[in-house]
């Protein structure tokens, strides 16, 4: 008994050492990052100006300034878009491999994405006006056809995700159809299904992270019971969580954050899939801290692939993180099939 205490003991100073590494990472990367996006562009701005420039204190004539408005006005909602749509994502992968027990999930995989894409491409059709709010049902409605699929094929959680490409499949085609009858809007649609932050403003940015939040705070809440969740099937229910009820707010409050960053910014793919993976990698499966740095590692992961989209020349940032991801989601099928 006093060995396996010692090991429990050795166990968790590993992890505090392993959390702490990767927290001074991720702090030492976002503040890279957060420099780099806010003073290097077609206007380069030093580092101390562009500090300078964030304080709450400036005259109205600064304000006013060129400088001012390039940092503020642009470069600061863009990143701080960027930063909550990758920690939603993020946190949204995290909620769905725990809830379903499967490392490939999350919103793309389980038509979500998609049924938000289908959404917002209704929403162009009928008015611009419309994509945010047609991305949120769209994202919704999928939720609800995965749910009534897999439970009259059986309910369990690999149902789910079967169904969740099924929907995707079906939802894409009807994407294609829709950008086949779109007329002058079919450019448009086109480029915000690829992804892209470089409209983001103060009201997108305050948005998304509103989205971010709802997420993520419920889900580090029940931490606990995603824990006893993630350890099988029907293991929450012997424990007294009611998986069912659980599982259907987890998964309505990833289908709305899903919906807010695709309504916002188009498809940015296989973040969900690979800012989870890489934490889990290093700090183990315990799903409260586990959240805590997927949320910053997701969104400094597309904080940095937007930087590098724009240096490209505004190539649609869905286009980076899908050749990051690609590689990662067939590395990770491997490993298992190895495994």
């Amino acid at each position: 008994m006093g060995s396996m205490g010692a090991e429990l003991d050795a166990y968790k100073k590993i992890l505090r050492r392993r959390r702490t590494r990767l927290a001074v990472l991720l702090f030492c990367s976002l503040v890279t990052v957060a420099f780099w996006r806010l003073t290097r562009g077609d206007w380069a701005i030093s580092p101390t100006r562009a500090i300078s420039l964030l304080s709450p204190f400036l005259s109205e004539m600064e304000r006013a300034s060129p400088e001012a408005l390039v940092v503020r006005a642009v470069r600061l909602p863009r990143f701080l878009a960027a930063l909550g749509a990758g920690g939603l994502l993020g946190a949204a992968g995290v909620v769905l491999q725990g809830l379903l027990l499967n490392p490939l999930a999350e919103p793309y995989t389980l038509g979500i994405a998609a049924g938000a894409a289908f959404g917002g491409a209704l929403g162009f059709v009928a008015g611009n006006l419309w994509v945010t709010p047609s991305a949120f049902l769209g994202a919704l409605a999928a939720l609800w056809a995965v749910q009534v699929i897999a439970w009259r094929s059986g309910g369990g959680r690999t149902h789910l995700v079967l169904a969740g490409i099924v929907v995707s499949a079906f939802l894409s085609a009807g994407v294609t159809f829709l950008k086949a009858v779109a007329d002058e809007r079919l450019g448009a649609i086109v480029l915000w299904l690829m992804g892209s932050f470089a409209g983001a403003s103060s009201g997108t940015a305050l948005g998304v992270w509103g989205a971010a939040l709802l997420v993520t705070l419920p889900a580090w809440a029940w931490g606990r019971q995603l824990d006893a969740i993630s350890l099988g099937e029907e293991r929450g229910s012997l424990l007294g969580i009611d998986e069912r009820r659980l599982r259907a707010i987890l998964l309505s409050l990833v289908s709305l954050g899903t919906g807010a960053v695709v309504g916002s910014f188009g498809i940015i793919g296989f973040v969900g899939l690979v800012a989870p993976h890489l934490v889990r990698i290093a700090i183990g499966p315990s799903h409260r801290p586990l959240l805590f740095f997927v949320f910053w590692g997701g969104g400094c992961l597309t904080a940095l692939a937007d930087g590098l989209s724009q240096s490209l020349g505004e190539l649609p940032v869905g286009v980076v993180t899908a050749l990051v991801g690609g590689p990662f989601f067939c590395w990770l099928l491997l490993h298992r099939r190895g495994a």
